[in-house]
């Protein structure tokens, strides 16, 4: 059988609760860590006949200001609608949700264009794993929920993924949502097609499987890459791909069925009579001006920012990622604040050592001995580095020693910093030379790694603190003079 091309295609729908006092449409509170089950819950969020939904203030401000950070179009008025489907885990029978006027539309995040950012109401939890019956908790019903969904513009797993990470960033800079994947205040569902390269040049997709609720980021790539082999597969086969809602299996690492896909009329949409249409257009507070003024720095700017002052691309990525390490590199250089070429090669010094060698500390020992390392201690120890006065080694041996003893680094590298003297250099090169003649006899008849050996032999002997330079010169020297 003649074998294709095939091209995929991802779409993206990414739900992440955000972070408020309390839930969407009551006063009950939004606490993604209370484990005590129904406990903060009410007649409004578990649906008691006669109850009314009032809209939360500050959930429609966070989705306003994601649209503003991803250049989205804002409403001029949003509504509200009902999502029919009778789950246990939905109270009512019915989530109130936004399907005909979301309150942003269009945009583009991360090169991937955005269809829409809408507001709803989490569900509840359901609990299978307590025998032959299952619990419901509805501490989460009710607690506000953004849906953001990309256009079918994807390509690859690795870029679905890639962007699913870079919005959990956004989300987290912007203070909307904590957005962890593991305790699933982030969800994401991808809708995935292949298609024969042929027919995708011609504007055509292939039929689409959702696959629900993928909690890491490495399932999400692991899962588009099953279901591309799973429906090139059947496409090879002659056969076609049925368009339906799949799950994802930990223990299997593949898909399985849940249910044929449903269409949007499936779920009966109509409008909230109980909720009013938002003028948003009217609420100064609400303005594009506003929110923008409201925004922090955003990821992308930071990163660019740090790699202009002179971060490599991956120490760049590491400090906007991790705001600890961000915030020492700043500060950092405030310390120093030097300009012109000086200020180049400090930053490139700062970003290494915290980069590598406070990281790996961090990594080996835990956080608590990096309040030891102050912007103004490594400060004085990437100027003693760019001036000679300390070696590399000296440095780290400084860094080090406060990192698990505390202290004042700025004082503490002064006893490793690099000897000059030539006297008492002299001691340490004639010491490793009778102790090295083997070397020595190595380096005369033209072994250029001999002499380094006996460098870094001398370093050791001085603990660092030698000039390497100038123990180099002594070296050659005085074995010049045996």
């Amino acid at each position: 059988m003649e074998k294709y091309a095939y091209i995929l295609t991802v779409g993206l729908e990414i739900h992440a609760e955000l972070k408020t006092r309390t839930k969407m449409f009551c006063d009950s509170k939004n606490d993604p860590d209370e484990t005590r089950p129904n406990v903060n819950i009410c007649p409004v969020c578990i649906g008691h006949p006669g109850t009314l939904p009032v809209i939360n203030k500050e959930a429609v401000r966070h989705v306003l200001k994601v649209g503003v950070a991803i250049g989205g179009t804002l409403a001029d008025k949003s509504s509200f609608d009902r999502k029919n489907y009778f789950y246990p885990d939905i109270p009512k029978g019915y989530q109130i949700s936004q399907y005909t006027s979301p309150l942003v539309s269009g945009g583009s995040f991360n090169g991937v264009a955005i269809t829409r950012v809408h507001l709803e109401e989490d569900t509840g939890t359901s609990l299978h794993d307590k025998g032959n019956y299952s619990l419901l908790d509805f501490n989460r019903a009710g607690v506000p929920l953004m849906e953001l969904v990309t256009e079918p513009v994807i390509h690859s797993a690795k870029d679905a993924s890639h962007f699913a990470r870079e919005l959990q960033l956004l989300l987290r800079y912007l203070g909307a949502s904590d957005a962890n994947m593991e305790k699933g205040e982030m969800r994401v569902e991808a809708n995935i097609s292949v298609i024969q390269e042929s027919r995708f040049k011609n504007n055509e997709l292939g039929t689409k499987v959702e696959v629900k609720n993928l909690n890491s980021f490495k399932t999400i790539e692991r899962a588009i890459e099953y279901e591309v082999k799973r429906q090139s597969a059947l496409l090879e086969q002659g056969k076609k791909v049925t368009q339906e809602t799949c799950g994802w299996d930990e223990a299997k690492q593949q898909t399985f069925l849940q249910r044929r896909k449903e269409e949007s009329h499936d779920y009966r949409y109509f409008p909230e009579p109980d909720l009013p249409t938002l003028h948003i257009s009217s609420l100064p507070e609400f303005s594009v001006e506003a929110l923008k003024r409201d925004l922090p720095e955003l990821p992308s700017e930071k990163r660019a920012r740090y790699a202009a002052a002179g971060a490599s691309s991956v120490y760049a990525e590491m400090f906007v990622y991790d705001a600890r390490y961000g915030k020492l590199f700043e500060d950092t250089l405030a310390c120093m604040n030097m300009s012109g070429k000086n200020r180049a090669d400090t930053a490139v010094l700062a970003a290494n050592y915290i980069g590598t060698d406070i990281a790996g500390l961090v990594a080996n020992h835990g956080e608590a001995g990096l309040a030891h390392i102050t912007p103004e201690g490594l400060s004085a120890v990437v100027i003693l580095l760019l001036h000679d006065e300390i070696s590399s080694r000296g440095a780290k041996d400084a860094i080090t020693e406060v990192f698990e003893k505390d202290g004042d680094l700025a004082e503490i590298s002064k006893k490793y910093m690099q000897q000059s003297d030539e006297n008492e250099l002299k001691k340490y090169v004639k010491k490793i030379i009778a102790g090295n003649e083997r070397v020595v006899i190595d380096y005369k008849a033209g072994k250029e790694s001999a002499l380094q050996f006996l460098v870094g032999q001398c370093m050791k002997a001085t603990r660092g603190a030698g000039n390497p330079q100038m123990l180099r010169e002594l070296l050659i020297k005085e074995m010049l003079l045996k």
